[in-house]
């Protein structure tokens, strides 16, 4: 039990962390959505090389993201297998050949090169991004995350509301725990020592305490904004907020770069897809 369940923002000296949570947010959206874009698989893995060596460079543990990344990479390689069951022979109509591993075209279960290559640049799909989120939310300061959010044009209550949502994982990790402790010390057992569904009851002794918990925290929080008439302004201030530096500049210069390939690669491709088999 004393692994994390959950991620959450950790202070450690990179460049990554001292640079503006405005900055990473752009990276990230705009990272997000010209990678969703295209399916050039040269760009798709210059695009998860960059984000690998981000992570790298942040001095993420693997152990305070080896959850989430285990339920990441279950649920990608399961809409992979659905995305092959489902259409085997999409890839052969999108690059308009047919290269067969083994198989006929004719026959429902096929592979063909072309459908490996679809399916390879699905995966890209996924993997980029997971690193590139880990990042930006493991390297932000949720008040300055909040404070970057409001800087963009979003309401400050909106940003807010983000901010106290991330501030509260530590805590209901924290509350997880405790729970989980009591439940086993009353005699409920939820290890891999159990059968499936004593573990499932189990796991609803601790799931409901916990939203009640969390419940009555978010009652509190409101009371609390409400008697400091939180949302009486239109505008507010931010003490976490971070002005643009050089880093943040040759970081938003490095984004715009990346992207532009990406889009001209839309034009030299004649569309979203790369065709190595021409």
């Amino acid at each position: 039990m004393a692994k994390n369940l959950f991620v959450g923002y950790n202070e450690r000296d990179t460049f990554l962390h001292r640079l503006s949570g405005s900055t990473k947010l752009i990276g990230f959206v705009s990272l997000s959505i010209i990678g969703m874009l295209t399916f050039d698989t040269r760009f798709l893995l210059g695009i998860f090389l960059f984000s690998v060596i981000l992570f790298w460079k942040s001095k993420i543990k693997f152990s305070e993201i080896s959850f989430i990344l285990k339920v990441i990479i279950a649920f990608a390689i399961f809409n992979i297998i659905l995305v092959y069951v489902f259409s085997p022979s999409y890839g052969m109509s999108i690059y308009g050949s047919q290269h067969m591993i083994f198989g006929d075209p004719n026959h429902f279960f096929n592979l063909s090169w072309e459908e490996l290559l679809y399916l390879f640049n699905v995966m890209l799909k996924y993997t980029f991004a997971v690193p590139l989120a880990l990042v930006f939310l493991l390297t932000t300061e949720p008040s300055e995350f909040a404070a970057s959010l409001n800087k963009i044009g979003i309401s400050y209550r909106i940003s807010y509301s983000v901010e106290i949502t991330l501030r509260y994982i530590p805590d209901v990790q924290r509350d997880y725990r405790t729970i989980s402790l009591a439940q086993q010390a009353r005699g409920y057992e939820i290890s891999k020592k159990a059968n499936l569904m004593t573990r499932a009851k189990g796991a609803i002794q601790i799931i409901l305490p916990l939203i009640f918990t969390s419940l009555d925290r978010i009652e509190t929080v409101s009371q609390a904004m409400s008697l400091r008439r939180f949302g009486r302004h239109n505008k507010r201030t931010w003490y976490m907020a971070r002005r643009f530096k050089m880093a943040d500049y040759l970081a938003l210069f490095l984004i715009l770069l990346i992207v532009i390939i990406g889009i001209t690669l839309f034009k030299v491709n004649n569309g979203r897809f790369w065709n190595p088999f021409k």
